[in-house]
C-alpha cells in the first residue's frame, strides 16, 4: 500500500480494494518500525487517525466521499490542531495544545482525510536542514549521515521514507522544495495568499505559505484543490476563484517558452547538479517546448534582502513569546524584566535567537533606511525582474538546491554558507511566485531537484508541465533502499 501514490489510494479506497482503517494501521506499523530511524515526526496520533478512517469508511460506504476522504497524511508541527500539540518544534511551545483548528487544517479534515502525526521541523521554520529542532535533527532516508533540508525537512522525509503519501508544509524562502529536493519528493509552494495563513505560526508573514508535498505532481495537484481557497480569517487571502487544478494535467506543452536563468547556472552551482539540469531541458525539449535564455539581474541578491526581511518580521512575530501569555514560562523570575529575558533566553534555540536579534537590528533607529527599507527596494526590483520575464516565457526553470543534501552538522557553525543553500528558491518567496520542485535524478546517489516558477496564479500551468516531466522520468518512483 505505501509504494501507492495518493491518487492511486484515493482510486484503491473508492474501489474498496482496502479500508481507510487497513490503510491507516499499516502507515502505522510503518511509522513505529521505521521512525526511530529518521526522527521525521514529533507527536503520532495512532487513537485518534483510527477514529477518523473509520469515520472515513462510513463516508466512503455511501458512496459520495471526496477523492482524499480516508487518505492518511502527516501535518507539519506549524499549523494549530485543536486539542493536539502544536510545538513548531520548539521548547517555547513544547506543551501547546491549540484551542483551534488552522484554516489547512480545517480544510483537510473536511475532506475526510485521516492526521497520522505531526511532523518534525526546524524550529519556528528556521532553518534549511532541520537541525534547529528542539526535539533533535531529523535525518534524510537516502542516507541517514546527511540532512533531508528544512524547514520542512520531517514532511518531506516522511513521504520519501513512505510513511505517509502526503505531508504538509511551509515555504517562507524555500522551506517545502529545498527539502523536497534533498529527499527527492515533489514540493509545491503556491502563489503567496492562494492558501490561508490563519492558524499557521507566523515566521515571516509577507512570504509565509502552505503546500503539499508528495510524491508527484498529480498528487499534488488533487491536495491543493483541497487546501487552497479564499479565508476571510486571513487578511492575506486572495478572493479569486481556484481552478480545478489536476483538470488540465495531461495537455500538451508543445511550444510552450520555458526560460532559463543564466544567474542560475552560474558559480556555485555543482556541476553534476548541472548536467542533471540539461538532461531535465532536453527532456522538456524533446516534449517541444521552447527553451530560452532569460536574465534576473536582481537574483543574486535575493538572499540578503531575504534575511533583512524575514528577520525583521521574525522579531515582530515572536515577541509574543514573552511567558506572560502562552507557551514556556521560566521558573522563579526576580521581576518582569527578568521573566521576559530568561524565558527568551531558555525558550528559543540558538538561531532562532540570531534571527531575532538581526532583525531587532535592522528595524532599529538609524538602521531602518540603511538595511530594511533598501531590502524592501531591491524586493521590488527581484519582482519586476520575473514581471519582465513572463512576458518572454510562460515558466522559468531552474534547480532547486545548488547542490545535493550535505552531512550532518556540517554547515551548523557556517550559518551565511547555510543561508547560501536557498539561493535559487528565495526569489519565488520575494516576488510571491508559485513554484515547484520535482526529482531530477541522483548526484552521488543522492536526490536532486528542478525547479519550475510561474506567473501569480497560474498553477495548472506549472503543474501540468511537471505532471508532464514525470511522465517522461521516473525518478519520483525511486525510494530509498532501507525503507521499501
Amino acid at each position: 500500500m505505501h509504494n501507492q501514490t495518493l491518487v492511486q489510494i484515493s482510486n484503491s479506497l473508492k474501489n474498496k480494494e482496502y479500508s481507510s482503517v487497513e490503510l491507516t494501521q499499516h502507515f502505522i506499523r510503518r511509522i513505529e518500525k521505521l521512525d526511530a530511524k529518521l526522527n521525521s515526526l514529533i507527536t503520532i496520533n495512532s487513537d485518534l487517525a483510527l477514529q477518523r478512517a473509520a469515520e472515513a469508511d462510513r463516508q466512503l460506504a455511501k458512496g459520495e466521499a471526496n477523492p482524499l476522504c480516508g487518505v492518511p497524511y502527516i501535518h507539519k508541527d506549524i499549523f494549530c490542531t485543536q486539542g493536539i500539540r502544536t510545538s513548531c518544534a520548539s521548547r517555547m511551545l513544547h506543551d501547546f495544545i491549540a484551542p483551534y483548528d488552522a484554516t489547512v487544517t480545517e480544510r483537510l479534515n473536511r475532506c475526510g482525510m485521516v492526521m497520522l502525526a505531526k511532523s518534525n521541523m526546524d524550529e519556528f521554520a528556521m532553518g534549511s536542514s532541520n537541525e534547529t529542532s528542539f526535539y533533535g535533527p531529523t535525518l534524510n532516508p537516502w542516507n541517514l549521515e546527511r540532512v533531508p533540508g528544512g524547514s520542512s525537512g520531517g514532511s518531506a522525509a516522511a513521504v520519501a521514507a513512505r510513511l505517509a503519501p502526503f505531508a504538509t508544509g511551509t515555504d517562507t524562502g524555500g522551506s517545502i522544495r529545498q527539502p523536497a529536493s534533498l529527499c527527492g519528493v515533489t514540493g509545491l509552494k503556491p502563489t503567496y495568499g492562494r492558501v490561508s495563513r490563519y492558524g499557521m505560526v507566523a515566521f515571516a508573514s509577507s512570504m509565509d505559505q502552505a503546500g503539499p508535498m508528495t510524491q508527484t505532481a498529480e498528487d499534488a495537484a488533487l491536495v491543493l484543490e483541497a487546501m487552497a481557497g479564499f479565508d476571510d480569517k486571513d487578511s492575506t487571502s486572495l478572493d479569486t476563484p481556484c481552478p480545478a487544478f489536476s483538470a488540465d494535467l495531461g495537455a500538451s506543452i508543445k511550444g510552450m517558452r520555458i526560460g532559463i536563468p543564466q544567474e542560475f547556472l552560474a558559480q556555485g552551482l555543482d556541476p553534476l547538479v548541472a548536467e542533471r539540469l540539461q538532461q531535465a531541458i532536453k527532456i522538456y525539449e524533446s516534449m517541444g517546448a521552447v527553451i530560452k535564455e532569460i536574465s534576473l539581474e536582481n537574483s543574486p541578491l535575493a538572499v540578503p534582502v531575504y534575511y533583512v526581511v524575514a528577520c525583521a518580521e521574525s522579531s515582530s512575530n515572536l515577541a509574543r513569546y514573552d511567558g506572560v501569555r502562552y507557551g514556556y514560562r521560566c521558573q522563579d523570575a526576580k521581576d518582569l524584566q527578568d521573566l521576559y529575558r530568561r524565558t527568551r533566553s531558555e525558550g528559543f534555540g540558538q538561531e532562532v535567537k540570531r534571527r531575532i536579534l538581526m532583525g531587532t537590528y535592522v528595524l532599529s533607529a538609524g538602521y531602518y533606511d540603511a538595511y530594511y527599507l533598501k531590502a524592501q527596494k531591491v524586493r521590488q526590483l527581484i519582482s519586476q525582474d520575473f514581471a519582465a520575464a513572463f512576458q518572454e516565457v510562460d515558466l522559468i526553470l531552474g534547480p532547486t538546491t545548488p547542490t545535493p543534501a550535505f552531512k550532518v552538522g556540517e554547515k551548523m557553525e557556517d550559518p551565511v554558507t547555510m543561508y547560501l543553500n536557498d539561493i535559487y528558491t528565495i526569489p519565488a518567496n520575494l516576488a510571491g511566485l508559485p513554484a515547484i520542485s520535482l526529482p531530477m535524478g541522483f548526484v552521488n546517489q543522492l536526490p536532486v531537484g528542478l525547479q519550475l516558477v510561474a506567473n501569480h496564479l497560474q498553477e495548472a500551468l506549472m503543474l501540468n508541465a511537471a505532471y508532464q516531466y514525470q511522465q517522461q522520468t521516473d525518478w519520483h518512483q525511486q525510494m530509498p533502499a532501507e525503507f521499501k
